[in-house]
């Protein structure tokens, strides 16, 4: 049986990391309802980008096809794999690797470089994957212009033929619980076709179709990104706080299962203590 002193020593122990489990929680749960403000507001904006795009598209020449929607035989795949910087978020990092070492399997036919945002996966894949880039900075000063110089550096890459598909894995921010881990193709841009008739739109380009979607396109690839790093970041956020209230809780229950054990050893050592003086007493009296 451990000695009172040693049980007393593990209660104090649970107690403070009960305080920093509950702090963080309280930290991450302020952090939350900035970073959901923001994927929120900025949502919309990317979905109405699309459709635009697609709108434009659909009546355009299909000779004049963007760089960034040429499909073209596929050797050479970048993966862009979004995780944080830090840890103690459950299994929010290690979902990305999961996924991301999935789709090493599923694609092991073709050339994989990564482009790591986050320490954790940059961890994951730097000694036995190739790393395009490590984009972990991003989260120093994470602002649209910082997202969109790395965009910038896969689309060049892309139009020069490095890779022939981009992808990007994230969790996607569903609520402060749910956090979904999304695959979505970067490049080549997804164009679908019209199967269905639709109302023709009279609609006056200015100055030109081709010029439009030549400027639209890197806008909304560059906008898709920052959309994930945004989800990314209040998922993260959704995921340490529902991770340090489960650790908070073990730890309270954990230490109420120690002092159960704390008073019944220490009602035992007193109880030894009484019988030794009671047969001492005895002892002296029979002598």
């Amino acid at each position: 049986m451990a000695n009172l002193k040693e049980i007393r020593g593990r209660i104090t122990s649970i107690s403070s990391t009960m305080q920093i489990t509950r702090a963080m929680k309280m930290v991450s749960a302020a952090k939350l309802k900035k970073a959901q403000d923001a994927i929120v507001m900025l949502r919309p904006y990317s979905e109405k980008l699309q459709e635009l795009i697609q709108n434009v598209n659909s009546s355009s020449d299909p000779d004049q096809v963007s760089v960034y929607a040429q499909k073209r035989e596929v050797k050479r795949i970048l993966f862009i794999a979004v995780t944080s910087n830090r840890g103690l978020a459950g299994a929010f990092n290690s979902s990305i690797v999961k996924e991301l070492n999935h789709q090493f399997q599923n694609n092991s036919q073709y050339e994989i470089e990564v482009l790591p945002v986050g320490k954790k996966v940059y961890d994951a894949v730097r000694r036995n994957r190739a790393v395009y880039a490590n984009g972990s900075s991003v989260y120093d000063n994470l602002n649209f212009d910082v997202v969109a110089n790395v965009t910038e550096g896969v689309m060049t890459s892309f139009k020069e033929g490095k890779f022939d598909e981009v992808y990007i894995i994230y969790n996607k921010f569903v609520n402060a619980a749910t956090q979904e881990v999304t695959t979505e193709q970067l490049l080549p841009i997804s164009m679908p076709e019209n199967t269905e008739p639709q109302v023709e739109t009279d609609y006056i380009f200015e100055p030109n179709r081709a010029e439009i979607l030549d400027n639209l396109i890197p806008k909304s690839i560059k906008t898709q990104v920052f959309k994930a790093i945004l989800d990314s970041v209040a998922s993260e956020h959704g995921a340490r706080m529902t991770a340090m209230h489960k650790a908070t809780d073990n730890a309270e229950a954990l230490r109420n299962d120690l002092k159960i054990f704390y008073n019944k050893a220490r009602q035992a050592a007193i109880t030894n203590e009484i019988l030794e003086i009671v047969s001492g007493a005895e002892a002296l009296k029979n002598s």
